[in-house]
């Protein structure tokens, strides 16, 4: 790439995030495997996370940017991206300006991270980037989850919300 062209957006989207985090999944497992093997599975798992939950905070970030706002309205709006293809079922408890809450009542990933042998890291590739994505996407939101189905709950609960006087940032958008 030219040092003078703009990075290409994240497109990866388009294919729906269950099968992107399944395609990530059969690479990163493998390589874990071996680096566990040479430098303790403990410590890349740790490492591993680190890496995630960064990159999913930049992710956040970016969504905003391409979303053109970082209200809780426009992210709920999103949430097509993880439930594309039934990947997530979920029953929205309350979604108002200053609130977003809802129930996954089925969750594919959890199925595709056990269906692959490889449940533990269904919490690491997946789970733990909702935190800090939502961090990127507006560090005044205020996430809460007590439970998920891929530790063996019956649903996970997601809790959004945003505190008053909290006031959404104008962002440039998509400029293409």
């Amino acid at each position: 790439m030219d040092s003078n062209q703009e990075p290409r957006a994240d497109s990866l989207n388009e294919i729906g995030v269950l099968k992107r985090r399944e395609i990530e999944a059969r690479i990163v497992a493998p390589l874990l495997d071996r680096l566990g093997e040479e430098f303790g599975r403990q410590r890349v798992l740790e490492l591993a996370t680190e890496v995630v939950v960064e990159v999913a905070k930049n992710q956040g970030a970016g969504l905003a940017d391409a979303l053109g706002g970082n209200d809780l309205a426009t992210f709920s709006g999103s949430m097509d991206n993880w439930t594309k293809g039934g990947a997530l079922e979920i029953e929205v408890i309350e979604k108002s300006d200053d609130t977003y809450a809802f129930n996954v009542t089925r969750c594919r990933y959890a199925e595709m991270y056990r269906a692959l042998g490889i449940p533990e890291l269904g919490a690491v590739m997946s789970c733990n980037r909702d935190a800090t994505m939502v961090e990127g996407f507006n560090s005044d939101i205020t996430f809460e989850r007590t439970q998920t189905i891929m530790n063996g709950a019956s649903h996970c609960d997601f809790r959004y919300t945003l505190p008053d006087g909290s006031t959404p940032v104008e962002l440039s958008g998509p400029t293409n």
